[in-house]
């Protein structure tokens, strides 16, 4: 047999006679290939769930056709009848005043109504089939008192000219705002005057070559005059005389982005979080290996005393992780699998409209074969420093090494070279911060160089870490050396191993960074939804006059007598107001009191404070004060007409509610000449339900009349702040399954090393501790490794925690939760003293003698 095999041989022996050893080593692997497989997983829900959230396309729509003045309902028979094409239906939607007075109208939607392509689904009578029939949603039952076999007058294309139609049905549909219809594409089209539709969605036969029907499609909208001047393609679509043809998955991404810019920004987050668990299982399987190696050190010296090479050794060790890896890492995609499958519903049946993922044999594959290498090159340098264990090393009576202090030269000047290049990525990060209102700005660069100088300074973490063990045990054991004998022993017996503690403390400070960068991040994105909420729906329900005109007489009075409606704020709006030095026009000034609303508080200013507004002073918009050159503190000319007055700014806000671009005091109202009267007014709806909110829109059009708009903006508030929660949750949750792997991390490493101090628990045994207080102080011991890595990992999660939001681009206010982060140093430190319990009370049950002779 070959002097290879057999140190393969003896190494394989080895981790069959200590199995729980060779168990926590796996474990650390098997979930870093949970988080890294649950990742993908992730993504993939992030992705299906943004598409299916955010856009209006059906996920069966195959092909999209579009163009810049509109796609004619010759273009759409064209389609019906082309080779390949299984169903075509058009879009368009339009806005159709009632007739009446009911003050109201109809949003009409073009759907077909059943089909894999249909939005909206017959929940009562039967869709429209014909010219003059609609269906209507179950909220415009509700708020306009419409019902099945009713009718309803539309102004139509010719005010003097409306259109009677029949109500034929109710439906289920995603676009509901309380004042919403469905009929067929052709009869939508020709109520708004026109046969052009928005666009065409069609959905191939099995076996259809999409590029041949793409091609189809093109021509029959050229020919039926369905040209766009101007209109581009993307470098995917198939384009002829302003006719553009898209794939339903680009189309999807299009209407998502156009719908929420923060979508890229979240995918470039999950990429972050791929990029940071692959580190995380790098970092993991490193300390890991290093604790196990310098644990067999002893026998590790024995086979070089044998003869074996040291190029020998490494190579058995090197593939001694390779086969840990690939059996955990298939493990790991295995539960993956397994979880990433069954959440989803689980989250769907508790509300959440989440989607679930697909099935990535080649990413699984993949992610086991990557498990293995992750794995082998974790070895490495663990497995060079014990290849170089000299024979005499056998002759130690201890089993380990973990008792050596200092570090070499070589791995100190790397540990510095490594934090120079840490902070030379983040300054670099830092110079090239977006401003405000910086256009086609890409993060996903930044932050990969945020990912790539935080793995810097972990790696100098590792290198320099038994240096840094001291110092800051110093500071943070100070508190336990006032316990007693007990704390003494038990920091001492920290810092008596620096290397050991590094170990263990390094993955806990990865930890504590992702988990601080989680809170940090989830706050900060947090109070940036709340503040742009707020400026888009800064109360429930919205009231403005029709025209240009003030709210009808006594109107704010009886609104005030609403039982439905409570917190009732009137404002003041002029729409002629231009600011020196800005060349925007069409700028609203408003006298809306931002303190009387309930959304107050979700209010932010991008800088000066809005606490400082008041007579003389005036809140802008921020582009409009880039525009004009003004900060806080400076003084501006506002212009309404032949009337100026100069105000001093108080505050710039990036979204302003009610549409305003100023926000000034009354009096400065007054002051440029704006009549009295409000002219629109804003209230918060008494009770939280769909039924409250009904009630709340029936009164007030009773008080209203056709004199007044009335916008329920609580429902748009309420979709968006749901859709993005979803996400904002996957995203969370995948950081959740990042945070495992340092969890695991610290209960292998810790228990490892306490089970591997039988020798010195046996020692502290025979000069007299007790069992009890023997476990007390092991168990203190894993608690405090805890502390030292939470205090290592804050220092660290902070300043990247604010680069990582900054380098976002959103202008996020970066908020740090410091009564959360305080609870995630003591959690830690629970959870590696709870990690350590059970290995202290097994290393106290050892009998002196035993324990005294374990090194031999």
């Amino acid at each position: 047999m070959s002097r290879r095999a057999v140190l393969l041989r003896a190494q394989l022996v080895e981790a069959a006679r200590r199995p729980a050893r060779t168990l926590l080593t796996g474990l650390a692997v098997i979930v870093a290939a949970f988080v890294v497989f649950g990742t993908v997983l992730a993504y993939q829900v992030t992705e299906r769930t943004v598409l299916a959230g955010f856009s209006g396309t059906p996920a069966a729509a195959d092909l999209v056709v579009t163009g810049g003045d509109g796609i004619s309902l010759r273009t759409l028979d064209a389609a019906r009848r082309l080779p390949g094409v299984a169903e075509a239906v058009g879009r368009t939607d339009a806005f159709h005043e009632f007739a009446d007075d009911r003050g109201a109208g109809l949003s009409v939607y073009a759907d077909p109504g059943a089909g894999p392509l249909a939005t909206a689904r017959v929940v009562q009578g039967r869709y429209p089939a014909t010219a003059g029939e609609l269906a209507v949603t179950r909220r415009t039952v509700d708020r306009l008192g419409l019902a099945v076999g009713g009718t309803v007058r539309l102004a139509g294309v010719a005010p003097d000219r409306p259109v009677g139609l029949t109500v034929v049905g109710v439906v289920d549909a995603p676009d509901d705002s309380g004042e919403a219809a469905y009929t067929t594409d052709a009869f939508a089209a020709r109520l708004g005057g026109s046969d052009q539709l928005r666009q065409v969605e069609v959905r191939l036969a099995p076996g259809a070559d999409p590029d041949a029907v793409s091609a189809a499609l093109t021509r029959a909208a050229s020919a039926s005059g369905a040209s766009a001047p101007g209109a581009s393609a993307g470098p995917s679509d198939r384009a002829g005389d302003g006719v553009v043809v898209r794939t339903g998955t680009e189309a999807r991404r299009a209407e998502a982005d156009e719908v929420s810019g923060r979508v890229q920004d979240l995918f470039a987050l999950v990429t972050m979080f791929v990029a940071i668990a692959v580190v995380a299982a790098v970092l993991v399987a490193t300390s890991t290996f290093r604790i196990v190696f310098a644990q067999r050190m002893r026998q590790l010296a024995l086979l070089r005393a044998v003869g074996a090479p040291r190029v020998g050794l490494f190579g058995a060790l090197v593939v001694e992780g390779a086969g840990t890896g690939i059996v955990a890492g298939l493990a790991g995609v295995l539960a993956a699998y397994g979880v990433g499958h069954g959440l989803p519903p689980v989250l769907r049946a508790f509300g959440l409209a989440v989607a679930s993922p697909g099935h990535p044999i080649a990413a699984a594959v993949a992610v086991a074969l990557g498990a293995a290498l992750v794995t082998a090159l974790a070895v490495l340098a663990p497995a060079v420093t014990a290849a170089r264990v000299a024979p005499l090393e056998a002759l130690r009576t201890a089993s380990t090494t973990a008792g050596r202090r200092g570090i070499g030269w070589a791995r100190a000047g790397a540990g510095v070279l490594l934090a120079a290049g840490a902070v030379l990525a983040a300054l670099l990060v830092a110079s090239r911060l977006p401003g405000p209102d910086t256009e086609n700005y890409d993060p996903v660069g930044p932050l990969l160089a945020i990912v790539a100088s935080g793995a810097l300074a972990y790696a100098a973490l590792v290198a320099l870490g038994p240096l840094l063990v001291r110092p800051v045990l110093a500071v943070v054991g100070w508190p336990l050396r006032r316990l007693g004998p007990l704390g003494r022993l038990a920091v001492g017996g920290v810092g008596g191993a620096p290397r050991r503690a590094s170990a263990v403390s390094v993955v806990v400070a990865l930890g504590v960074t992702l988990v601080a960068g989680a809170l940090v991040g989830s706050a900060s994105l947090g109070a940036l939804l709340k503040r742009e909420l707020a400026g888009m729906a800064p109360a429930d329900v919205a009231v403005t006059a029709r025209g240009d005109g003030p709210l009808p007489a006594g109107l704010v009075q009886r609104v005030r007598g609403i039982g439905e409606l409570d917190r009732v704020v009137p404002y003041r709006s002029s729409p002629d107001v231009r600011v020196a030095g800005a060349e925007v026009d069409g700028l609203t000034a408003t006298d809306l009191d931002l303190r009387a609303l309930a959304t107050w508080a979700d209010f932010g200013a991008s800088a000066g404070r809005l606490t400082d507004a008041g007579p003389g002073r005036v809140v802008l918009l921020r582009f409009l004060a880039e525009e004009a050159g003004a900060r806080p503190g400076d003084e501006v000319t506002v212009t309404r007409g032949d009337r100026s007055v100069r105000l001093r700014v108080a505050a710039t806000m990036a979204n302003t509610p009610v549409g305003a671009g100023l926000l000034v005091d009354p009096a400065d109202l007054d002051r440029l000449g704006v009549p009295a009267g409000p002219t629109g007014l804003l209230a918060d709806v008494a009770g939280d339900d769909e039924q409250a909110r009904t009630a709340a829109v029936r009164a007030l059009r009773a008080a209203g009349g056709q004199q007044v708009g009335i916008v329920v903006t609580a429902d748009d508030r309420d979709e968006l702040d749901g859709q993005l929660g979803a996400l904002l949750g996957v995203l969370l949750g995948v950081l959740g399954l990042t945070v495992v792997v340092a969890v695991v991390g610290v209960g292998t490493t810790t228990a490892l090393s306490v089970v591997e101090r039988t020798r010195e628990s046996g020692l502290l045994r025979a000069v007299g501790m007790s069992r009890r207080r023997l476990g007390a102080m092991l168990t203190v011991e894993a608690g405090l490794y805890g502390v030292l890595g939470a205090a290592l990992g804050l220092l660290l999660a902070l300043p990247y925690s604010w680069l990582t939001v900054a380098a976002l681009g959103q202008d996020a206010p970066v908020e740090f939760p410091a009564g959360q982060l305080a609870g995630v140093v003591l959690a830690l430190a629970v959870a590696t003293a709870l990690a350590g319990l059970l290995p202290a009370r097994r290393a106290a049950r050892v009998s002196p003698v035993a324990a005294l002779g374990a090194g031999d």
